[in-house]
């Protein structure tokens, strides 16, 4: 585990913020083309199949996907992180992965306290990495510059 250390909360801040943009442009701006100004502005919890399958099932499947695929979401992976499991260090299993998904609710409900806690923790775990048993680690690897050689 050379070159990596702890993700603290502002760099995990930031690959979420990554993510918001790259979430809404995937998913929000097809759903106002779908659904129109009324899906913004309206009252309605859920306006039809496909606000279910783009606010809901994508992003589930979507999230889950890049965990086991790639140890992390687009923007994790722009701010070199890594979710393992924080026993051993592997990949986190697809159960931990549903686990982790489900416990961000968890962790959001006491007006964000279980992400807050990433500040905290002694090993930057929010609640929902407690609960899933995983770890963020910050790949702090230095590349070396190399030039190519004139004849």
């Amino acid at each position: 585990m050379d070159n990596k250390e702890y993700a603290g909360f502002w760099i995990r801040l930031g690959a979420v913020l990554i993510d918001m943009v790259i979430l809404f442009i995937v998913l929000f701006i097809p759903l106002s083309f779908i659904y129109g100004e009324e899906y913004w502005l309206g009252d309605k919890f859920v306006y039809g199949f496909w606000d279910i399958m783009l606010s809901y099932v994508f992003p589930f499947i979507a999230t889950i996907w890049f965990w086991l695929r790639f140890l992390g979401t687009p923007g994790k992976m722009a701010a070199k992180l890594e979710i393992v499991d924080a026993t051993t260090g592997n990949k986190m299993s697809t159960g931990q992965a549903i686990g982790r998904y489900f416990a961000y609710i968890l962790a959001a409900l006491p007006l964000g306290l279980g992400f807050i806690w990433v500040g905290i923790d002694k090993r930057k775990q929010g609640w929902h990495d407690k609960l899933a048993g995983t770890v963020v680690l910050r790949n702090t690897g230095k590349e070396s510059v190399k030039f190519e050689e004139k004849l």
